[in-house]
């Protein structure tokens, strides 16, 4: 695995992991498209690459990673993929900073960038202001390989793609004319805290969170100290109720 900042010269990677294979369904088939891989933790960038990367069966080149939104940035413009595969949650400013300093790439139609959110998040939120940023689509972790890979060539050939229930959002956002309001209590969140504090909602154990999130437990415990700290609540049940109240759950 390369260091982060570094791109890729080939992108293959170990047959046992179980790559999506080529089909007559939009993968592989003699088609092509150059990716590069944003996400803050390198076991699910690992886990990516060996599931789709395998060029020869995918049509999927991973030609770089990044990790941070100074990385992205960095790799994005050096290799100047057609799909980025996108995070909502990173170091840096999250996924929105890297759209806000790419949009120039989005906007080069002799060698166009094209952004595709992946991430844990299927909050209304996150789904928005990505959206908003310029990303062409949106899926969650929980995609197949498969449909991880179908999803890459559709939004290269300039299609919106979503996970079933995200569309919605989007629909919903763009329908209205009226901003959405500015929440201050939720303003003074990271964008980790927030992705914990859904999960804690939702009735989550901290272990659970954990494993999801690639951190530790002691680290979820921090956040949570935090959250209920800001929000000035006592317990997450107190907390429960905040997000249930803000339809964050």
């Amino acid at each position: 695995m390369s260091d982060p900042t570094e791109t890729n010269g080939t992108a293959g990677a170990a047959e046992a992991a179980g790559p999506a294979q080529s089909s007559g369904d939009g993968t592989g088939g003699g088609r092509h498209v150059r990716v590069v891989l944003v996400d803050d933790h390198r076991m699910f960038r690992t886990g990516v690459q060996a599931e789709i990367g395998q060029t020869e069966q995918t049509g999927v080149e991973v030609v770089g990673e990044a990790a941070d939104v100074d990385q992205a940035v960095t790799v994005i413009t050096a290799t100047r993929p057609e799909v980025v595969l996108l995070d909502v949650h990173l170091p840096g400013g999250g996924g929105v900073e890297v759209l806000r300093r790419c949009a120039p790439l989005m906007a080069d139609a002799e060698q166009l960038v094209r952004f595709l959110a992946l991430s844990v998040s299927d909050a209304a939120e996150d789904v928005i202001g990505v959206i908003r940023g310029g990303a062409r689509g949106y899926v969650t972790k929980t995609i197949t390989g498969t449909d991880l890979v179908n999803s890459i060539f559709r939004v290269q050939e300039g299609d919106a793609v979503f996970s079933p229930r995200l569309a919605g959002f989007v629909l919903d956002a763009f329908a209205s004319t009226d901003a959405p309001p500015v929440d201050e209590d939720l303003d003074r969140l990271t964008q980790r805290e927030r992705e914990v504090l859904r999960l804690i909602a939702r009735g989550y154990a901290y272990k659970e969170i954990a494993k999801q999130l690639f951190i530790s437990v002691k680290t979820v415990e921090s956040h949570v100290s935090a959250v209920l700290r800001k929000l000035q609540l006592s317990n997450r049940h107190e907390l429960t109720r905040w997000a249930t109240a803000r339809r964050l759950v």
